[in-house]
């Protein structure tokens, strides 16, 4: 590889999916202060709450990851609604 041209802090990283608790690693420059002893080795963990592995689009699943209770909140808001015909 070329000298000069990557940033400094580029490095393995674990990108982990908590939704459907997946857990991989590859290169980037992701700035984390966490870590995770993944494979006998530590490295700085990334968590998502969303990838491929837990969207509906690529799983065929419908399958809702929510951590910040927006359905709940949007199931109350109109959940009791009724059409008025």
């Amino acid at each position: 590889m070329k000298k000069g041209i990557h940033p400094a802090n580029y490095r393995d990283v674990v990108f982990m999916d908590v939704g459907a608790d997946v857990k991989w690693i590859t290169r980037s420059t992701v700035a984390t202060t966490r870590t995770i002893e993944y494979e006998g080795k530590e490295y700085p963990l990334f968590t998502l709450d969303l990838s491929s592995h837990s969207h509906p689009f690529f799983t065929g699943k419908q399958k809702f990851v929510d951590s910040e209770g927006r359905v709940e909140r949007f199931q109350k808001k109109f959940g009791a609604a009724k059409s008025s015909e």
